[in-house]
């Protein structure tokens, strides 16, 4: 059965525990996950977070919608059902996004890429109905924090997301600005290696869920370009 298919046994866990039954089980109320139910229960936790980010700031815009809908545009038509089921059982939920949030930090305790693609997607949507308000912005910090990031990795994710802030490619990279060639070469070399879709599918990353990671992989090597040319200049100029 596909990772889509699999959505309608997690609503089955509602039953049971709630939305957060199903993040936890991932799949028919079960309460231990098993590894080949890992991207079961990325889609889940993404979804899930998605429609709380979605109210975020006290209302869902269209764009906010369209948003969500554009990072499962790879999902087939006849899934989307068992998809909107887990998203509209999270919006009406009354229990805050925090809990989400470590239930999703406990599955994938050791596990930060996919981690972090979780938040990729919830930026994605925050950033559609631009600009991103201060609200979002809590929330999006709120939940890396319960993730385990530090507030410098928060701002590396956030810059590689968020409007000028890309401008900057020492931040995207999570770098101290001019750090020499050598540093930002590691840093590009781990970023890299970190969102290559065949490292995130071989994580528990739904196949149909890559375009996020694959245009913050374009961000992260055109980060590091710009840097070597700008070592470049500044070595032409001492020359």
């Amino acid at each position: 059965m596909s990772t889509w298919g699999k959505l309608a046994g997690a609503t089955a866990g509602y039953l049971i525990g709630g939305i957060i039954g199903a993040v936890v089980g991932a799949v028919a109320g079960h309460y231990v996950i098993d590894n080949d139910d890992e991207d079961v229960a990325f889609a889940i936790a993404l979804i899930a977070l998605s429609a709380k980010m979605s109210t975020a700031d006290g209302k869902m815009s269209e764009k906010e919608l369209l948003a969500f809908k554009d990072i499962l545009s790879e999902v087939p038509d006849n899934e989307l059902k068992n998809v909107f089921k887990i998203y509209n059982l999270a919006r009406e939920d009354t229990a805050g996004y925090e809990a989400y949030a470590q239930q999703i930090s406990v599955i994938f305790k050791d596990n930060t890429e996919v981690l972090e693609n979780v938040l990729d997607g919830l930026f994605h949507i925050a950033k559609s109905d631009n600009p991103v308000n201060k609200q979002e912005v809590l929330f999006l910090e709120r939940v890396a924090g319960i993730f385990g990031f530090t507030s410098a990795e928060f701002s590396r994710i956030r810059a590689s997301h968020m409007g000028s802030e890309t401008d900057d490619p020492w931040l995207v990279l999570g770098l101290d600005p001019g750090a020499n060639i050598d540093i930002a070469q590691k840093a590009w070399k781990e970023l890299a290696a970190q969102n290559h879709p065949d490292r995130l599918i071989a994580k528990g990353v739904p196949k149909e869920l890559l375009g996020m990671a694959n245009e913050k992989l374009a961000i992260i090597n055109g980060a590091y370009e710009r840097i070597v040319k700008a070592h470049k200049m500044k070595a032409g100029t001492e020359i």
